[in-house]
């Protein structure tokens, strides 16, 4: 039996934990830049500092990000990972347009709403209603950058972008995260 089988889901329900994956539109490796990744680190430390998000675990890949993540209290009228996604939008579109205005032609969008997209719509929210769930998808994510296809790492650990060395070593630069351990127990 498949314990990850399901259907496509970007609704989440607050005091729930899930996995949540991001993707940039076109899964294009956006990303890729330090300034980027650097950027959805400190909207997710803002998250957690505010009480509204715990985070358990994460990777930043070039084109996407996975997320093991609770919402815990409303962002005004938005749920957290929603302001997440909208908050990393503008500050992405920003230096974009400031730095690299011929790449933000890739995003731009003819939609009611919006002129540009960065993230696809409709992320994916898979619950962890167990602790197995949550360490297998933990360990899913830390070893994401070790795929033949990124190779950027040769352990979990070494790859920078993600909470493999909280995990590993108990040492990290992201005081943010919380250890999953601690929500399942």
């Amino acid at each position: 039996m498949d314990i990850f089988k399901h259907h496509r889901n970007s609704r989440m329900e607050m005091e729930e934990v899930y996995f949540w994956t991001t993707t940039v539109k076109d899964w294009k490796q956006l990303l890729k830049p330090d300034k980027y990744k650097t950027i959805l680190i400190d909207l997710l430390a803002d998250l957690v500092q505010k009480e509204q998000m715990a985070v358990y675990g994460f990777v930043i890949m070039p084109n996407h990000a996975h997320i093991l993540l609770e919402l815990l209290n409303m962002n005004g009228k938005e749920k957290p990972h929603a302001s997440f996604q909208k908050a990393s939008s503008h500050a992405i579109v920003k230096d974009l347009k400031l730095n690299h205005p011929q790449v933000l032609a890739h995003f731009s969008v003819a939609e009611p709403d919006r002129q540009y997209r960065i993230w696809q719509a409709n992320p994916l929210a898979i619950r962890m209603d167990t602790k197995m769930k949550a360490s297998q998808k933990l360990d899913y994510i830390h070893n994401n950058p070790l795929q033949e296809r990124w190779n950027l790492a040769k352990r979990p650990e070494e790859y920078a972008w993600s909470s493999a060395a909280f995990y590993q070593t108990n040492h990290s630069q992201f005081d943010f995260l919380t250890r999953y351990e601690e929500r399942f127990g």
